[in-house]
């Protein structure tokens, strides 16, 4: 068993793509604070059988959440301060190799508070604004929350298009392979046919001589 380690930056948004070799476990950390949101989004791409394990623990190393042999999956925890680990299990798999994607969203970080901070110091006293600043903040925060979601369902889209594309290109290997499986048999029955019936033929000539 094989445990890689990694550790995301204090982006709200970050997704990733990678190889699980059979027989492999790996895991991924996430450092998060007090009253924060995780929430995780995971997609097998590729690989026999579409499926991995997968289990989120807390800092304390107690799992959250736990997925068996299951192709996708989301789930949303609300954190404590610490490192959550985000696993990865393939162990099952003793020749597969798994194409893996997924997409990590963190909410209620104190980086936006800070932010916010920042832009109410900037245009305090400023009375020639005819907008409030909480209504300025607001809106941005809404603009960027919208923004935020569509790269999410776009990155989301592509990895549905990704798994899709690699079943249609597996099928058609098999499709392939089976069409000349086929016609070899065919081939080969037409010829045992013909001997046969030369066959029958031969004899026949043989016992009227």
């Amino acid at each position: 068993m094989f445990i890689a380690l990694a550790a995301f930056s204090q982006s709200f948004d970050s997704d990733f793509t990678f190889t699980l070799p059979a027989g492999r476990k790996e895991c991924f950390y996430q450092t998060m604070k007090k009253d924060a949101s995780l929430e995780i989004e995971y997609q097998v791409l590729d690989g026999a059988g579409l499926d991995v394990d997968f289990h989120i623990s807390s800092p304390t190393g107690h799992v959250i959440f736990s997925d068996y042999r299951k192709s996708d999956g989301v789930h949303t925890v609300e954190t404590e301060d610490g490192d959550y680990a985000l696993c990865f299990d393939n162990t099952f798999s003793s020749i597969s190799e798994k194409v893996i994607f997924f997409e990590l969203i963190l909410d209620n970080m104190d980086q936006d508070l800070d932010d916010d901070d920042d832009w109410k110091e900037y245009v305090h006293g400023t009375d020639m604004l005819d907008m409030k600043l909480e209504d300025i903040m607001d809106t941005i925060n809404s603009v960027k929350a919208r923004l935020g979601k569509s790269a999410q369902i776009q990155t989301v889209l592509r990895a549905f298009e990704a798994r899709d594309r690699n079943i249609q290109e597996s099928n058609f290997e098999r499709v392939n392979v089976w069409s000349v499986i086929n016609m070899f048999v065919m081939v080969l029955v037409s010829g045992v046919q013909v001997y046969l019936l030369r066959s029958l033929f031969d004899d026949k000539r043989r016992m009227r001589t």
